[in-house]
C-alpha cells in the first residue's frame, strides 16, 4: 500500500498525458464497426472497451480434453448472446463508493434475480506499433469476480476459482499484461476477451442495479494502463478514508472512555461506552481493510458485519439506558440481549452467506425477520432516548438527532437499493447517513463525557469533604492517646486503614467512685459507611453510660440498636475496672484482652447486630499493682507483608510479652502491612497510686 502513495505524484503527471492520448485513439464502441469488432489503432494510449459486448447468463461448459471453457475459445459462435454497451453516461458514479463512472448490472438489464456466472466476450482488432507491449486493466467495479481469458487462454482472475464456489473480495482495480499472438501480424492482431463472472446471492440485497460489469476495462499500451490503474486506485483509496479517520476518532474516544473508567469505577456508563466505541472503531477500519486488500472475503466480511453491527447497535441502546439511569421496565436488557442474537442469526442467514444450505425464499424470510428485529432495536433506543429527554432534559436532547440519524443509517443497505440517496462525495470522499450519524455521536458523546466528568469531580470534592469532616468528628470523639487516672496509666492508639476507620473505643472514668469503663470494637466494613456506623455506637456508649456502667447491660443495649440495620455488625468489648482493680469483662465476638502478655481466656460469642437476644460472655478478675491489660483490634493480627504473609497472633505475642507500648505495637504490624484499622488500648495498673 505504501508503494502506491509514493507513485501518486507521477501518476498524476501521467493522468494529464493518458487523458490527451485516450483523445487521440478511437474508443471502442458499438458503433466503431459495422460487424460487431471493435477497431483500435493504438499509439502510447488506453481505450476503455465500452462495446460491443456479447453477454450471457450461466456457465459455459467445458471441452472433455482441454478442460478450458468452450465459452472463452476466440471460434465460439456468441451471435444470439445479448449484446451489452458500457458507455458511461456523463457525471454517472458509483452510488456507494463514489468512484466516477457507473453502469447498471445486469439485474437492471433484464435479469432482476439472477446471480451466479455470466460471460462477457468481445473482438477486437488492434494496430500495434513493434516491440509495444500491451496490458489490460480489468473493470475496477463489477460484482463479484472474474476470469479474464485472452484468446482461450487464462490470463488472470480477481477471486480465487479454484473452489467449487468462488472466493470474492470487494472490487478492486486489477492489471494484467498481454502477450503477442504466437505467429500474427506483429502490427495487426485480432483478440477475443472473454470475461467470466460471478456474483454471490448476497449482493442482490446489499446493492442497488448488481451483476457484472460497472465500467468499461481499460485496453492498450502497458505504461498508459498503469497509469489509469494507479488513478483508480487512488480514486479507491481517497473513497475510503473517511472510514480511517472515523475508525481514529472511536480509539481515541474509547480510550478516553475507558480511562474515565479508571477515574471513576463506580459508574458503569464509561465502561459501556468504551466497549461501544471500540467495536466501531474495528468495524468503522474493517471497512478500508477489505476494500484496500485481498485478505478477508466478502463472505468474511459479512459475517463480520452481522455478527459485530447487532452487537454495537445493542451496545448503544445500553449505553443511553445507563447514561439516563433508567430502571423500568427491568426486562428491557433482557430483550435487547434477545433481540441480539435473533438479530445476529437472521442476519447471517437472510445475507444469502449460507446460500448453499438455505434456500433463496428462506434467506428472504431471515432478511425480513432482521428488518423487523432492527425496527424493534431502534424503538427501544428511540423510546430510552424520550425518557432520557423526560428525565434530563438537555442531555436528551443533545442525544436525539445522533439516535434518529443513527437509526437511518441501519436501514441504509435497503434504502440504497431502493435508490433511496444514503451516500455523498464531496471532493470525491464518501459521506453517508451514518457517517454522519457517528460524527454527531462523537461530538455529543465527548460533551456529556465531558460534562459527567466535571459532575464527577465536583461530586468527588463534596464527598472528599464530607470525608474529611467525618474523619474530623472521629478524632473529636476518639479519647485522648495517653490518660493517667488514680491508680491507672491507660495508653491508646488508632491507625485507620482509611481515612475514616471501623475501630471504636470510649475511655469513661468515674470520678465518683474511681472507676473506670473501657468500650472497644469493630465495625464490619470500611471508609464513610463504617465510620458514620461508629459515630452511631459511640453516640449510643455514651447515652448507655449515664445510667448504667455494666458491661452485660451495655453490650445488650448495643446489640438492640444494631439489630434491623441491615448487614450492620460489630465485634465489642466492654471492661469496668474499679477502684480496687476487680474487672468485669463482657464480649461480643471482639478479640480477648491480654494480660501482661498472655491471651485471658473466655468464651466465644455472636458479634453484636446478629440476633436479638444474643447471649454474650461475661467473666471477672482482679488487677493487680504492676498488671497490664491490652486491648487490640484484629488489624494487628491480620497485617500482611508483601508476600502475603500474615503478622499473625504469634508477633502480637511476642510484641505484647516483651512490654511493649501500645504506640510500638500499632507501628510495628502498620510497618510489616497494613490491611484494616488498627486499635491498641493498655491499662497498666500503678504500683503506687497517684492522686488527685
Amino acid at each position: 500500500m505504501a508503494r502506491r502513495f509514493c507513485i501518486a505524484f507521477p501518476v498524476l503527471l501521467l493522468f494529464g498525458y493518458v487523458g490527451w492520448a485516450q483523445a487521440q485513439a478511437v474508443p471502442a464502441s458499438s458503433d466503431s464497426a459495422a460487424d460487431g469488432m471493435a477497431q483500435i489503432s493504438l499509439g502510447q494510449a488506453a481505450v476503455p472497451l465500452y462495446g460491443p459486448w456479447k453477454f450471457t447468463i450461466g456457465d459455459s461448459p467445458v471441452d472433455p480434453i482441454t478442460h478450458a471453457p468452450l465459452w472463452a475459445e476466440p471460434g465460439f459462435d456468441d451471435s444470439k448472446w445479448e449484446t451489452v454497451d458500457l458507455t458511461l453516461k456523463e457525471g454517472s458514479f458509483d452510488p456507494v463508493t463514489g468512484t466516477s463512472g457507473y453502469v447498471p448490472g445486469w439485474t437492471a438489464k433484464g435479469h432482476p434475480v439472477y446471480w451466479g456466472y455470466a460471460w462477457y466476450r468481445i473482438r477486437v482488432h488492434l494496430q500495434e506499433r513493434p516491440g509495444e507491449k500491451l496490458a489490460l486493466a480489468g473493470p475496477s467495479n463489477v460484482d463479484d469476480g472474474y476470469q479474464l481469458f485472452d484468446n482461450g487462454e487464462l490470463v488472470g482472475s480477481f477471486g480465487d476459482f479454484t473452489g467449487s464456489t468462488p472466493v470474492v473480495y470487494y472490487t478492486q482495480p486489477m492489471m494484467f499484461a498481454l502477450s503477442h499472438p504466437a505467429g500474427g501480424n506483429p502490427g495487426s492482431s485480432t483478440r477475443v476477451l472473454a470475461f467470466r463472472v460471478w456474483m454471490s446471492p448476497n449482493t442482490l440485497t446489499s446493492q442497488p442495479d448488481a451483476g457484472g460489469f460497472h465500467d468499461a476495462p481499460v485496453l492498450g499500451e502497458a505504461g498508459a494502463v498503469a497509469a489509469s490503474y494507479q488513478i483508480r486506485w487512488l480514486e479507491q483509496v481517497r473513497s475510503y478514508a473517511s472510514f480511517a479517520v472515523q475508525a481514529l476518532l472511536f480509539t481515541l474516544l474509547a480510550a478516553m472512555a475507558f480511562s474515565l473508567t479508571l477515574f471513576d469505577r463506580s459508574d458503569r456508563v464509561y465502561l459501556w461506552m468504551g466497549v461501544v466505541f471500540l467495536a466501531e472503531a474495528a468495524y468503522a477500519i474493517e471497512e478500508p481493510f477489505a476494500v484496500w486488500a485481498q485478505h478477508l472475503s466478502t463472505t468474511a466480511d459479512h459475517l463480520f458485519t452481522n455478527f459485530v453491527s447487532p452487537l454495537m447497535y445493542a451496545g448503544w441502546v445500553m449505553v443511553w439506558w445507563v447514561w439516563f439511569r433508567l430502571q423500568r421496565p427491568a426486562w428491557l436488557p433482557r430483550a435487547v440481549a434477545g433481540l441480539t442474537v435473533v438479530y445476529i442469526v437472521a442476519g447471517a442467514i437472510g445475507d444469502d452467506l449460507f446460500f448453499s444450505v438455505f434456500p433463496h425464499p428462506v434467506a428472504v424470510a431471515f432478511h425480513m425477520v432482521a428488518l423487523v428485529v432492527r425496527l424493534l432495536l431502534f424503538s427501544l433506543l428511540l423510546w430510552i432516548v424520550i425518557q432520557g429527554i423526560r428525565s434530563h432534559g438537555l442531555e436528551g436532547w443533545l442525544v436525539l438527532p445522533a439516535v434518529v440519524l443513527l437509526g437511518i443509517s441501519r436501514f441504509g443497505t435497503e434504502l440504497n437499493v431502493m435508490h433511496v440517496r444514503v451516500f455523498w462525495f464531496p471532493f470525491g470522499l464518501q459521506i453517508s447517513v451514518g457517517f454522519v450519524a457517528y460524527l454527531l455521536l462523537m461530538a455529543v458523546a465527548a460533551l456529556l463525557l465531558l460534562r459527567r466528568l466535571l459532575q464527577s469531580v465536583r461530586a468527588q470534592r463534596v464527598m472528599a469533604f464530607d470525608v474529611k469532616q467525618a474523619q474530623e468528628v472521629q478524632q473529636v470523639i476518639l479519647p485522648e492517646a495517653c490518660t493517667t487516672l488514680p491508680g491507672l496509666v491507660i495508653e491508646s492508639e488508632y491507625r485507620p486503614a482509611r481515612e475514616v476507620g471501623g475501630d471504636f473505643f470510649q475511655i469513661i472514668p468515674n470520678r465518683a467512685d474511681g472507676s473506670l469503663l473501657i468500650v472497644a470494637g469493630d465495625v464490619t466494613g470500611k471508609g464513610l459507611k463504617a465510620g458514620m456506623l461508629v459515630a452511631l455506637l459511640v453516640g449510643a456508649i455514651r447515652t448507655i453510660t449515664e445510667v448504667t456502667s455494666d458491661p452485660l447491660i451495655i453490650l445488650q443495649t448495643l446489640n438492640r440498636r444494631l439489630i434491623g440495620r441491615g448487614e450492620a455488625h460489630a465485634t465489642c468489648l466492654a471492661l469496668h475496672i474499679a477502684e480496687d482493680g476487680e474487672i468485669t469483662l463482657a464480649n461480643a465476638g471482639h478479640m480477648p484482652p491480654y494480660l501482661n502478655g498472655e491471651p485471658v481466656a473466655m468464651e466465644g460469642a455472636l458479634p453484636l447486630g446478629m440476633m436479638e437476644g444474643a447471649e454474650f460472655s461475661v467473666m471477672r478478675f482482679k488487677l493487680a499493682e504492676g498488671d497490664k491489660l491490652v486491648l487490640v483490634s484484629d488489624g494487628i493480627a491480620e497485617a500482611t507483608d508483601p508476600d502475603g504473609q500474615l503478622f499473625g497472633f504469634e508477633r502480637v505475642h511476642e510484641l505484647l510479652r516483651t512490654g511493649k507500648s501500645a504506640s510500638e505495637v500499632a507501628g510495628a504490624a502498620q510497618r510489616f502491612g497494613q490491611e484494616d484499622d488498627i486499635s491498641v488500648i493498655a491499662v497498666t495498673r500503678t504500683a503506687v497510686p497517684a492522686f488527685a
